[in-house]
């Protein structure tokens, strides 16, 4: 039985607000595609250059070169310029630091791929270099305690047009 937030204040009824501010539908327009999110995959991953994208991810390059832009244009990745011996300067990307914030969002969606769609078990896993333990995504407060959904409330943020209870 899955676990389900408990709505409080003003959220509460349900029935009585729209979403039609939210961080999710809005992440979302960001990351709308499949390709999106594996072109993040590759940048950490290490890749830079716009083959390598293309290749690894297994799309053309009209559309690695479209995705690359969305994700320079909201600022997940941006240009820098590197040089073969030899050859002419090229522009390869790498991770903004916005971009780099999507990392436990990557591993949570690479989690629930293990466990729900890969029955001969996880192609690749994290691994704490420093002890070798695996690393899995998990929800905390501020406080440093373990949470899961069924603990949660749902409650008004500071960017919320609900106010009072």
């Amino acid at each position: 039985m899955a676990d389900t937030l408990t709505l409080t204040g003003p959220l509460d009824p349900r029935e009585a607000w729209t979403a039609e501010r939210c961080s999710i539908a809005k992440a979302m327009e960001v990351l709308s595609t499949r390709s999106a999110l594996l072109i993040l995959r590759e940048a950490f991953y290490g890749t830079t250059r716009f083959d390598d994208f293309a290749e690894r991810v297994g799309i053309s390059q009209p559309v690695a070169a479209a995705r690359l832009k969305e994700l320079v244009d909201e600022g997940l990745l941006e240009r820098a310029p590197y040089r073969e011996p030899g050859q002419r300067t090229r522009q390869g990307y790498r991770l903004t630091e916005q971009g780099a914030d999507l990392f436990p969002v990557l591993v949570a969606l690479m989690q629930w791929g293990d466990r729900w769609l890969a029955p001969s078990g996880a192609p690749v896993q994290l691994s704490h270099r420093d002890c070798g333990e695996l690393v899995h995504a998990e929800l905390r407060c501020a406080a440093g305690h373990e949470t899961t959904p069924g603990e949660l409330d749902l409650v008004v943020g500071p960017g919320s047009r609900y106010r009072g209870a």
